[in-house]
């Protein structure tokens, strides 16, 4: 459940970035959303830890969330620098 939470707040938080106007706003939003990837991240290592998901699944997942806190945080620092011009 925490799971599904956190990945729809993914989406949601890019999604309420993209219909912001200021940089800064859209900066937070960004911000939210890595944090929530990261959130997923930490589910999937305890899934793999306590043997309620395969390995190989909770490997490929691990791979997406990872590029994904990786984007979002190049993209995050984009947003800031604007709103600091």
């Amino acid at each position: 459940d925490q799971l599904t939470r956190a990945s729809l707040s993914i989406v949601l938080n890019c999604a309420e970035s993209a219909g912001r106007t200021s940089p800064a706003d859209k900066a937070r939003f960004v911000s939210i959303a890595r944090g929530s990837a990261a959130e997923c991240g930490a589910i999937v290592d305890i899934l793999l830890s306590a043997g309620i998901a395969p390995i190989g699944i909770c490997r490929e997942a691990r791979v997406l969330l990872v590029r994904s806190v990786q984007m979002r945080t190049r993209l995050e620092a984009v947003w800031r620098a604007k709103a600091s011009s």
